[in-house]
C-alpha cells in the first residue's frame, strides 16, 4: 500500500505541493524514491531558448539596416537584455494584465559621410514573459502557447502512374523553413523539369545551368554514374529541350518564367537567382532542414562525386546537383517513395520557435519603417531613437499572444487538465494544416 507518509513532500517558491520523491514498498521489497520528471520540461526550455538564442539570431538577420542606397547611414543592433516586470504575476492576475518584461538594445548607427558613431539603449517594448509554470498571463487570463506539429523542411520524393502510358512518374519537392519551394519532375518523354515557388515548368538543366554548370559536357559528365538507363537517358532528353547554352541565357530564361511581363537584363536574372535561393534572409533550410538533406542525399552526392556543406542553411548548387541525381535514381528503383505523413518527416515547433517567428514578422516590418525614416532623416538630426519605431514588433506579438490558433486559454478544469493542455501538439495554424486541408491521408496511422 502506498501510504501518506511514504511521500516525501516539499512546496515549491509558488506555494504548491510538490512530490517530488515517492517510496514504495511491495511484496517486502522497498523500491527508493524516484525522481519525477519535470513534464512542462519542453515549454521552459524552449522560451528559455528564444531569450537567450532566438531572438540574438534575429537581429543578427536584420543587422546592419542600411538605407536603400546603402551609402548614407547604417543601423547595427548590439547586446540586448529584459528589464524586471512592473507587475507580478499575482497582481497581472488579479488585475487583468498582462505579465511582461522590457526588452532593451544597444543599438549604433553609423552615418558613412561623417564616419560619426551614435550608441544609444533603445527601449524596444514590453513582451509577454512565460511563468514557472510554462503558461503566459495575457489580460489577466493564463494562456498556453501549444507546440505545433509541421512538416520537416527537406527534399520529398513522390510517384504518380502516367495516365496515357502506364509508366511511373516521379517528383521531388525542396520544402525549405522559408523561401521559394522547388519541385522537380519526370514526364513520360525522359525530361526532367522544374517549377520553382509553384510558377511555370523551365528545363531542369536550365536550372542547373543558372546555378553554374553551364557546359552541356559538364552536366552530362557530372550525372553520367546515375544517368546509366539507355532506353531512358533524362540528362540527355532534357538538354535537347534545353533552349539555353550558357549561364547568361539560363539566368535570363529563369527570369522570364518567374517575372513574365518585367524586362530581363543580366544583372535583374542573376540577383532573382541569388535573393531566391543563396540570400539567408530569404532562404533558410534550418538546422532540420540541413541535417535531413545531408542523410537523404549524402549517398548519391557521393556517387556524383560532390560534397555538400556540412553547417549550410541555404540550398547550394551541389543540393540541386544530388537532387535530380537521385530522381533519376528514382525511376531505375533505387530509391524508394517517401511517406511526407509519416511522423519520422515530421517535427515540433515548440513555443520559442513560434514566438521567434512572430517576432520576425515585426522586425521585418520595423525595418522597412527604419529604412523609410533613413531617406528623411535629416543627417543632423538622425539618432537611434528617431529611426526606430517599435509599434510593428509589438502589434505582431500582440496579434501572436492574442489571436493565433496555437497560443489558447489554459484549460484549468484540474491539474491534469491543466498539464495535457501544456503539452498539447496541433498540427493547424500558420505553416500546418487548415481543418479544411486535412483529409483522410493526413488523419491515417503511418508506419
Amino acid at each position: 500500500m502506498l501510504s501518506a507518509e511514504s511521500l516525501t513532500r516539499a512546496r515549491t517558491p509558488s506555494g504548491r505541493i510538490s512530490y517530488a520523491h515517492i517510496d514504495r514498498k511491495i511484496d517486502g521489497i522497498s523500491y527508493e524514491r524516484f525522481e519525477i520528471p519535470n513534464l512542462i520540461e519542453l515549454q521552459l526550455d524552449s522560451f528559455a531558448w528564444f531569450v537567450e538564442k532566438g531572438l540574438r539570431d534575429l537581429f543578427d538577420e536584420i543587422s546592419p539596416i542600411k538605407d536603400f542606397t546603402g551609402k548614407v547611414m547604417e543601423l547595427a543592433f548590439l547586446d540586448y537584455e529584459f528589464g524586471d516586470p512592473k507587475y507580478s504575476e499575482e497582481e497581472c492576475r488579479t488585475k487583468d494584465l498582462t505579465f511582461s518584461k522590457p526588452l532593451y538594445i544597444n543599438v549604433e548607427l553609423l552615418i558613412k559621410e561623417t564616419g560619426e558613431i551614435q550608441r544609444q539603449r533603445v527601449y524596444m517594448g514590453d513582451y509577454p514573459w512565460m511563468t514557472d509554470q510554462g503558461t503566459f498571463v495575457i489580460n489577466g487570463a493564463e494562456r498556453v502557447v501549444v507546440s505545433q506539429l509541421v512538416r520537416s523542411p527537406g527534399v520529398y520524393y513522390s510517384e504518380t502512374e502516367d495516365p496515357a502510358s502506364g509508366r511511373m512518374l516521379f517528383s521531388a519537392k525542396v520544402i525549405p523553413n522559408r523561401g521559394a519551394w522547388l519541385e522537380f519532375e519526370t514526364n513520360n518523354k525522359d525530361q526532367l523539369w522544374v517549377k520553382v515557388d509553384r510558377k511555370r515548368k523551365i528545363a531542369a538543366t536550365t536550372l542547373l545551368r543558372a546555378v553554374g554548370y553551364e557546359e552541356n559536357d559538364a552536366i552530362a559528365a557530372l550525372f553520367s554514374p546515375v544517368d546509366t538507363d539507355l532506353e531512358h537517358p533524362f540528362i540527355a532528353a532534357t538538354l535537347d529541350k534545353d533552349l539555353t547554352h550558357t549561364q547568361a541565357e539560363a539566368l535570363i530564361e529563369v527570369y522570364k518564367k518567374l517575372r513574365p511581363g518585367d524586362p530581363p537584363t543580366g544583372d535583374n536574372a542573376r540577383q532573382l537567382v541569388e535573393s531566391l535561393f543563396f540570400n539567408f534572409r530569404r532562404y533558410d533550410l534550418g538546422r532540420v532542414g540541413r541535417y535531413k538533406f545531408n542523410k537523404k542525399l549524402d549517398p548519391v552526392a557521393e556517387r556524383l562525386g560532390i560534397e555538400l556543406p556540412r553547417e549550410g542553411r541555404t540550398i547550394t548548387r551541389e543540393d540541386i546537383a544530388a537532387i535530380v541525381g537521385q530522381l533519376i535514381e528514382c525511376d531505375r528503383g533505387l530509391h524508394l517513395k517517401d511517406d511526407i505523413d509519416h511522423l519520422g518527416n515530421r517535427r515540433i515547433r515548440a513555443n520559442g520557435e513560434l514566438i521567434q517567428n512572430a517576432f520576425r514578422i515585426g522586425l521585418l516590418r520595423m525595418e522597412r519603417v527604419v529604412r523609410e525614416r533613413m531617406t528623411i532623416q535629416e543627417l543632423d538630426k538622425a539618432t537611434p531613437n528617431a529611426l526606430i519605431n517599435i509599434r510593428p514588433v509589438v502589434a505582431a506579438m500582440k496579434e501572436f499572444f492574442g489571436g493565433s490558433q496555437l497560443s489558447q486559454f489554459m484549460d484549468q478544469t484540474n491539474p491534469l487538465a491543466e498539464l495535457t493542455s501544456k503539452r498539447r501538439l496541433s498540427a493547424l495554424g500558420p505553416g500546418g494544416l487548415s481543418r479544411e486541408r486535412a483529409g483522410f491521408d493526413v488523419r491515417d496511422v503511418h508506419h
